[in-house]
Order: C-alpha cells, then sequence, then structure tokens
C-alpha cells in the first residue's frame, strides 16, 4: 500500500509507539497530545476542526538531517524541494530560508516558489506536460533548469526560447525502464510510464539538443517514483544515469550536472525505511567518479511528519462487527486513503492511552463509501467530541484536498516552539459559490434568480454552532430566529 502497511491489523503499531517515533509529538498529563509546546487541543479550542497542523521543528529536523548526509559526502549537491508535496507559502518561505530550492510542475507552482522568496536560479521545472505558456514564463523568469521529457516539448522550447531571444537550460529526463517497488500510481520510471525519455535515446535526443537554437543542454535527470522504501531502485537507475552521462561526455557535449529526482519513503507505519545516510551513499558510489553536481528533489520526506489532521468524532455508529468512528474530517480533507489505500497513524487527543485497544473503522462523513481512514484499527475507546490526530499528513495532504460534498476547505496552522499560527483560515461557507454565475438567458427570465441569496452568516459561537457547522468554531449559517447559545468551543 502507497504509505505503507501492516501485514495485519493486530500488527499496527500502538498510539504510543506512534507519538514516540515523532520527535515533535509528546503526550502530556494534563493536555493531552501537544505538538512542540503547542497542546493540539488549544487549536481546536480556537479554529475548530478540522485542521491541518505543522511543525516547523520537524521540518527543520529533516531538511538538516538530509542536508547533512550530503554534505558529509563532499559532493556537489543541491538540494530542490518537490513543490507539489505541499506549496504552502509558509512551508515554501521556511525551506527556502535553510537553503532549498525548488521543484515545481505547473505554472502556479512556479509562482509559488517566486512568491515565497525562492530565487529563479534555484527553481527547476519539471512534468510531462508543460503548457507553451508554462514555458513563456519559465524562460521570462529564467530559472536555472527545465526538465524536458520529450523530443517534441525539445522542438517546442527550440522555437519559444528562439522567438524570446532567450537560452534555455536543458537537462533530458531519461526514463531508465526500472521498478521502484512503489505504489502503481505513484511509479514513474517503467518503460510503461508516460515519464522521459527512453535511455536508448538519450545520447542521440542530447546530440541532437546542442545543435538547437535557444537550447543549453546542462545534463540529465530522471525521478523514478515516489515513496520508495529500499535503495536498490535508486541504485539501479543512478546506474543508468551515470552510464549515459558517461557516454556523452566521451562524445565531448557538454555536461554540467545530473538531477536524481526524489522519492525517498517514509516510515509511515514505523517501518524501516531508506535513510538520507543511505541515499547519500548510494550517490557517492554512483556518481563520484564524474565530478559533476547533484541535484535532488526530496518532497514527502521533507514535510510529510511535520503535519497532522486535526479532528474531531462526531459520533460513534455500531457495526455488525465493530464500531464505526465517523470523524468531521473526510476523504476531501485527506485523500490519500480513498486514492492510494494509504496508511495513517490515527491518535486520540485527550490525555491518557492506559485503556485497552479494540478493532474499530475510522470513517469521514462523505457520502461514498471509500470515505475511510482505517479499518480494523486498534484503538481506545472513542466518544462524540474527542479530538483525534491523522498522522503524517503534512505531504499529499491539504495540497490534494477539494470542497466535494460542499464541505469548506479546512484552516492551516503552523507552530514553533510555544507559538502557533493560522497560515490560511477555513474557507467561509459563501466561498464555495462565490465566484459562481447564473447563465444569462437564466437571469433574463427569472429576475430573482439573477442575485442568488446568500444565508446570514454568524461568527462562531454558541452552542448551536456544533450543530450548523462543519466542526466546532467553523463560521457557518444559523437559521433564523435561532438565539445565539453558549458552551461551544471558541
Amino acid at each position: 500500500m502507497h504509505g505503507g502497511s501492516p501485514p495485519s491489523p493486530e500488527a499496527d503499531p500502538s498510539p504510543a509507539e506512534l507519538i514516540a517515533a515523532r520527535p515533535h509529538l509528546s503526550r502530556h498529563a494534563f493536555d493531552g497530545l501537544v505538538v512542540e509546546d503547542v497542546p493540539l487541543a488549544t487549536i481546536a479550542s480556537a479554529l475548530g476542526t478540522p485542521t491541518h497542523v505543522y511543525s516547523e521543528a520537524a521540518i527543520r529536523r529533516r531538511y538538516a538531517a538530509l542536508s547533512a548526509a550530503l554534505q558529509a559526502t563532499r559532493l556537489d549537491t543541491q538540494i530542490r524541494y518537490a513543490v507539489k508535496a505541499n506549496d504552502h507559502l509558509a512551508i515554501l518561505r521556511l525551506l527556502g530560508s535553510l537553503g532549498a530550492g525548488a521543484d515545481v510542475v505547473s505554472e502556479g507552482e512556479l509562482a509559488r516558489a517566486l512568491e515565497a522568496g525562492i530565487p529563479a536560479e534555484r527553481i527547476v521545472f519539471s512534468g510531462v506536460g508543460k503548457s507553451r505558456h508554462e514555458l513563456v514564463r519559465a524562460l521570462a523568469y529564467r530559472i536555472d533548469q527545465i526538465n524536458v521529457e520529450s523530443a517534441g516539448e525539445l522542438a517546442e522550447l527550440s522555437r519559444i526560447a528562439s522567438e524570446l531571444g532567450h537560452t534555455a537550460r536543458v537537462a533530458l529526463r531519461v526514463n531508465p525502464d526500472v521498478d521502484a517497488r512503489t505504489h502503481a500510481k505513484i511509479t514513474t520510471g517503467r518503460g510503461q510510464d508516460k515519464f522521459g525519455i527512453p535511455a536508448s535515446d538519450i545520447p542521440g535526443l542530447y546530440a541532437h539538443a546542442a545543435t538547437l537554437p535557444g537550447i543549453r543542454p546542462v545534463g540529465l535527470a530522471l525521478h523514478i517514483g515516489s515513496q520508495v522504501m529500499t535503495l536498490a531502485p535508486f541504485r539501479e537507475s543512478f546506474a543508468v544515469l551515470a552510464n549515459l552521462a558517461e557516454g556523452i561526455r566521451a562524445a565531448g557535449l557538454p555536461l554540467d550536472r545530473l538531477d536524481c529526482g526524489g522519492g525517498l519513503g517514509v516510515a509511515y507505519v514505523n517501518e524501516p525505511a531508506p535513510s538520507p545516510e543511505g541515499l547519500a551513499g548510494a550517490l557517492a558510489a554512483s556518481f563520484r567518479r564524474l565530478g559533476l553536481a547533484l541535484l535532488l528533489e526530496p518532497g514527502r520526506w521533507l514535510v510529510a511528519h511535520a503535519g497532522l489532521l486535526l479532528t474531531t468524532v462526531l459520533r460513534v455508529k455500531q457495526g455488525p462487527e465493530r464500531p464505526f468512528i465517523v470523524l468531521d474530517a473526510g476523504m476531501n480533507d485527506l485523500l490519500r486513503p480513498a486514492l492510494y489505500d494509504a496508511w495513517h497513524g490515527i491518535v486520540p487527543v485527550r490525555p491518557g492511552l492506559d485503556e485497552p485497544l479494540a478493532p474499530a473503522d475510522v470513517m469521514g462523513p462523505i457520502c461514498e463509501s471509500a470515505d475511510a481512514f482505517a479499518r480494523r484499527r486498534p484503538l481506545p475507546p472513542l466518544r462524540s467530541g474527542d479530538l483525534v490526530a491523522i498522522l503524517d499528513t503534512g505531504a499529499y495532504g491539504r495540497v490534494m484536498a477539494s470542497a466535494y460534498n460542499a464541505r469548506p476547505l479546512a484552516a492551516e496552522v503552523i507552530v514553533s516552539g510555544a507559538r502557533w499560527a493560522t497560515i490560511r483560515s477555513r474557507q467561509p461557507l459563501e466561498a464555495l459559490w462565490a465566484d459562481e454565475r447564473l447563465p444569462g438567458w437564466e437571469a433574463a427570465s427569472r429576475p430573482e434568480a439573477a442575485h442568488c441569496r446568500s444565508p446570514q452568516i454568524f461568527p462562531p459561537g454558541g452552542a448551536e454552532a456544533g450543530l450548523f457547522s462543519r466542526g466546532a468554531g467553523a463560521e457557518l449559517a444559523r437559521p433564523p430566529g435561532l438565539a445565539p447559545g453558549r458552551g461551544a468551543r471558541k
């Protein structure tokens, strides 16, 4: 399964084991589950749920570990964070301040990286389907490198660069036909995958690129997939890359760098996972003799463990075999379990974990049977109103979220020591249709329909907020005539 899975529910790590393996998490006798020095109950009381919470210390710790492992090799290495993993400006600004560049796969990600202060000379543009407009923008900003994935893209880029009077720094993305042995939906280096150029075509296309106007070939690139849990696929693909590089240089063509992609796996289930030191060793063994600059594009490994989804139990519904724990977070907030059958740790926020564990199905409220976060998960008894943390959601969590079932997007928070800040407010209900318009003929035939009436919006507070809001503290509509009450989280 994508994200790891124990062989049976009985082999699931306990909540205490999950917390112990994540240094930014701890459990206090009175405050319950704490991120760095901030109780999650405090955040829920202020903002309601569901809310994505990120630990700045966890990101700093992961970046420092990867950077130290690379520096120990004494190779010329550079980190380009894969923006698709989590594109929030606060995350990008933090990683940029630590020295990371950006690996982007769209015009929007390029704009976000620049807005966050990452300089164009530290940005790589990847992706199999770049539009003409995106190539124009990449050239206009004079970014560091464009990873070209086909002969057709190379020809188009040459035409555009010539029209603009620019020179594109290009790396050809190699498809090494290596199985990353990860989830089928996120493996990208096999021959049947849509990504990259077959290795056998690279020497001729690289030589052709050197003759094209507006093109400066600078290297080769590859990325074999995400959540790679052993080093063998890396070593195998690096060998293909090194052999191609040696052949290109032997032909007298310039080649300055190799972009080795990302994919380093994360231990969602506390399972064995490759270390930064192991990856650095594979890089050194494969490329030291070449003396080339090496780019790495980690995403998940840097940010996954740093995030969690804070959610509330709406109700406990007894099923024929075990209870259904229904949360106020759904697959619209965290898609990975529904899309990839991904495993995420689930931990109660309240103090104490000494109660006996029993299997339960943890579900979201969406009208889809796929809206399930866990099945037969051993958990302590949970009750309506309990807070729960779904762990390791910092990568491919909020960034893949949607408003499916007309559910507003969750808030986002970042924690730094004893401080925390809201970095994205919960989406207001009326924002769901704010950019929608009725067709002109509908407005002409029914004048009253030209202005759709919005429900009255009330600030959070009052006992009825839990009845008419998505999670405590959300700002949603209260039916006319219902007076404010007391007791809801504020």
